[in-house]
């Protein structure tokens, strides 16, 4: 056991280094971060969670003390304790008259979801424990990245005429004549009615920024679960090709989530109409969860066409038109998770719900 929390301090170290140096801002920088929680899921899947545990301690306690203690807090809430957490899900068991029962692909998909949603929210709390300045961060980001897609446009240049015009129009402090201020009847007519100012397309900018600020809390947490799927399926292949994994390697296809999932979902929408940070977490975990429905029905696509003529072909067309469409296909196939969770129909009859 000793041995094993000495891998697991090591692990974090690398893992942490690994975290720290996106500090430098460069490309490569950036490549290796992205790497940084597979160091803590190799050692949890290969040694034990306890190991993990104590890398996720070691790489934390390092950044604190070396850099800065927001750094190692944002390290150990958003990629230690995650990873900890998904490698010791993945080799939980459970003795059955049957054999060693190991935790359903499906229930993980759930929780790598539900993963991704509190780990953005711990990051988001930890640099802004104000909403307010957290939600002004967010339109920030907003209408920057809406002023690059959709820049203002120039005035154009006026014409002589329109210059003209300009001119011999009155000014407003010029003191107007009794036959201007008074009407046939010797009262004061009302003069012109202001108007507005605002460019409708400033308008229109406004409105998508303050749409975009609210649902970036989704794409970003629909993003992390993506990576995190990634992450475990990748460090588990590491492992297994290393001979140290315990659990058989689970028929990946015939992942399916509980109906419970849809009860998770249910309350993330009503989370969403809450305020402060309540309703950021309900966006998350909507984004979170529309990514794990989108492998699910990546999943039942592979499950459904075992067997028949063309698998290869039907395969290669669907991650084609995922390649090509950059994504959006994905929100058919998160539709495809949702019916197939909801409706149940890959199961045997026989075989209950894990």
């Amino acid at each position: 056991m000793a041995q094993h929390i000495g891998i697991g301090i090591g692990a974090g170290l690398v893992s942490a280094l690994l975290f720290g140096v996106l500090l430098k801002a460069t490309p490569l920088a950036i490549l290796l971060y992205l790497v940084a929680p597979l160091p803590i899921l190799i050692v949890g899947l290969g040694w034990s969670h306890k190991a993990a545990l104590a890398a996720a301690a070691a790489g934390s306690l390092a950044l604190v003390l070396v850099i800065a203690p927001f750094l190692g807090l944002a390290f150990a809430a958003y990629i230690a304790l995650p990873a900890w957490w998904l490698a010791y899900l993945a080799l939980l068991g459970r003795e059955t008259p049957a054999g060693l029962e190991w935790y359903p692909t499906g229930r993980l998909l759930g929780w790598i979801a539900a993963t991704a949603a509190l780990a953005f929210i711990a990051i988001a709390v930890l640099s802004s424990p104000n909403h307010a300045a957290f939600d002004a961060q967010l339109r920030g980001l907003a209408q920057t990245l809406v002023q690059t897609r959709l820049p203002s446009a120039r005035p154009s240049p006026e014409t002589p005429r329109a210059e003209a015009q300009r001119a011999d129009a009155p000014r407003a402090d010029a003191p107007s004549t009794g036959s201007e201020a008074a009407g046939k009847d010797g009262a004061a007519t009302p003069g012109p009615a202001p108007q507005a100012d605002a460019d409708p397309a400033d308008v229109t900018r406004a409105e998508v920024a303050d749409a975009l600020a609210r649902v970036v809390p989704a794409f970003a947490a629909n993003g992390l679960a993506l990576l995190l799927a990634f992450y475990l399926w990748a460090s588990a292949r590491i492992v297994k090709i290393s001979g140290r994994l315990p659990r058989p390697w689970p028929d990946i296809p015939s992942t399916a989530m509980p109906r419970s999932t849809l009860v998770a979902v249910a309350a993330a929408v009503g989370m969403c109409f809450a305020p402060g940070y309540v309703g950021v977490f309900g966006v998350a975990l909507l984004g979170a969860f529309s990514a794990a429905f989108a492998l699910q029905g990546l999943a039942a696509f592979h499950d459904r066409s075992r067997g028949r003529p063309g698998r290869g072909l039907m395969l290669f067309g669907m991650y084609l038109i995922l390649f090509v469409t950059q994504g959006i296909a994905l929100v058919a196939l998160t539709l495809f998770g949702l019916a197939d969770t909801a409706l149940d129909r890959r199961r045997p009859k026989g075989d209950p719900a894990p």
